[in-house]
């Protein structure tokens, strides 16, 4: 299944979800989005969705760094004690305003991170993260 049908966005900055949503159903129309500001409710989203057996859906989640109540540090502990099968089914990319070389070092030394975006999201990086995980799957 490729992974272009099913994108989350995790970001407390209602403007932020909206433009990622724009893009990526601009480019990708047969796409699935859904997007939380309020970053509990998008891992408890996750670990529901992505854990049926009944399911072989996978997504890519854009996760902020800065939030309220969970950060993405925080939403990365709690997402390495899921079970393995939806951390095969979810590849997160950090999706970002911070330069801070720490964030960055720390987001690329998270074994469940594929890589760090600068914000505001584009066309070509959404592009990009999807041709390689399909590239990945032996899909494209």
């Amino acid at each position: 299944m490729s992974y272009l049908q099913n994108f989350v966005i995790i970001d407390d900055d209602k403007l932020n979800n909206k433009l990622c949503r724009s893009i990526i159903e601009k480019i990708y129309p047969e796409s699935f989005v859904t997007e939380f500001t309020d970053p509990v409710k998008g891992f408890e989203y996750i670990a529901d969705k992505y854990s049926q057996a009944d399911t072989d859906e996978r997504a890519i989640l854009l996760l902020d760094i800065m939030m309220p109540v969970m950060d993405a540090w925080a939403f990365l502990e709690a997402f390495e004690k899921l079970d393995n099968t939806v951390k095969q089914r979810v590849r997160i990319y950090i999706l970002s305003s911070s330069i801070d070389k720490n964030d960055m070092s720390r987001a690329q030394s998270n074994p469940y991170v594929e890589y760090y975006l600068i914000k505001p999201l584009t066309r070509e990086s959404i592009k990009l993260i999807v041709h390689v995980l399909n590239k990945r799957l032996g899909i494209a």
